[in-house]
């Protein structure tokens, strides 16, 4: 009798027991990225019941779409171009721009060595960047997403979105820069800071 699929198992061990019948085991990679996916959607749509809906349609996709998984990227980056072509099915339908509502709480969209962020130790900073990014385009708040909070270097990102790999590193470049005015143009953060380094 085959065991059942582990948390601790990698995503590719994982695909091998689906594609060995183990259909079960796609429960452990649903609870790996439910929330991934999930926030990734509710940056995208900006409402939490169309992005709750929109998440259930990205893995119900993906499960279907599993057979053809090829393995030529990671599964994740597989599963964020999915979500990614929901979430703008949405928007087309839609007829109107999204308007980002502010991330989760847990959220760690930007890194502690990125110029724009400093450290995430600390809390007015990072409710600085739910801010920034809450008011950011679409399309800058997602690629820092993916870069930062999901790791996804710039050919998955360019797999995901389905653009040139000169856009994906101009357009991360325009939004890190963006980030960083919205963050430190803020003159009462810049007295605080100084203050705290005095």
């Amino acid at each position: 009798m085959m065991s059942r699929a582990r948390p601790t198992d990698t995503d590719d061990a994982i695909l091998d027991r689906i594609a060995g019948g183990d259909h079960g085991a796609y429960a452990v990679l649903l609870h790996r990225y439910r929330d991934r996916v999930m926030n990734l959607c509710y940056r995208m749509l900006a409402q939490r019941e169309d992005a709750e809906e929109a998440a259930s349609d990205a893995f119900l996709r993906a499960f279907r779409a599993l057979p053809r998984f090829e393995n030529r990227a990671r599964f994740s980056t597989w599963l964020y171009r999915i979500t990614h072509n929901v979430c703008l099915s949405r928007l087309a339908k839609r007829k109107r721009e999204p308007a980002f509502l502010q991330l989760d709480d847990e959220a760690d969209v930007v890194h502690a060595d990125d110029d724009a962020a400093g450290s995430l130790e600390n809390a007015e900073l990072t409710v600085r960047i739910d801010a920034a990014l809450s008011s950011m385009r679409p399309e800058y708040a997602e690629i820092l997403t993916l870069f930062y909070r999901e790791d996804q270097g710039y050919d998955e990102i360019a797999l995901i979105t389905n653009l040139p790999l000169g856009t994906v590193k101009n357009r991360l470049h325009r939004a890190r820069r963006e980030l960083q005015r919205r963050i430190f143009e803020d003159r009462s953060f810049q007295k605080s800071s100084k203050a705290e380094h005095a």
